[in-house]
């Protein structure tokens, strides 16, 4: 009894697959190279949307922490750091000395220590390596 339904079960399957395969063959005759066109677009956009989905770090989750062990060699002191975060943040000379307290010659100061430690030239190059290095959120 097993050997005859096994039988008629293959039967039907290889029949299956004979009507699906002469259906597609009837459906490739049928739509124009448009559709086509139009699938093989949108399943490259699926796939490029979920490549980028695995392959792209997800975001930091929670409060910044600055990256200690990079202050420390590149012997950044906190006042340093607090002058790099007024840098990132656009201010000019004398709006970063106003909020930190101190004079826009000391802040001048403190921009070129930073861009000597850094290795950089200009301000912006600063505060892209400090983000870089995640020393700035």
């Amino acid at each position: 009894m097993t050997r005859t339904v096994l039988g008629y079960a293959a039967a039907l399957g290889v029949a299956a697959t004979l009507l699906t395969w002469l259906q597609y063959r009837f459906w490739l005759r049928a739509v124009s190279g448009e559709v086509y066109i139009l699938l093989v677009a949108l399943g490259g956009v699926a796939l490029g949307a979920w490549l980028a989905r695995m392959l792209m770090p997800a975001p930091p989750r929670g409060e910044f922490a600055p990256n200690a062990a990079a202050v420390r060699s590149l012997g950044l002191t906190a006042r340093e750091v607090e002058v790099l975060a007024t840098l990132a943040a656009g201010d000019s000379n004398k709006a970063m000395a106003r909020k930190l307290g101190i004079s826009p010659h000391t802040v001048k100061t403190h921009v070129g220590n930073l861009c000597d430690k850094l290795g950089v030239q200009r301000r912006g190059q600063a505060v892209d390596k400090a983000r870089f290095l995640q020393l700035i959120p």
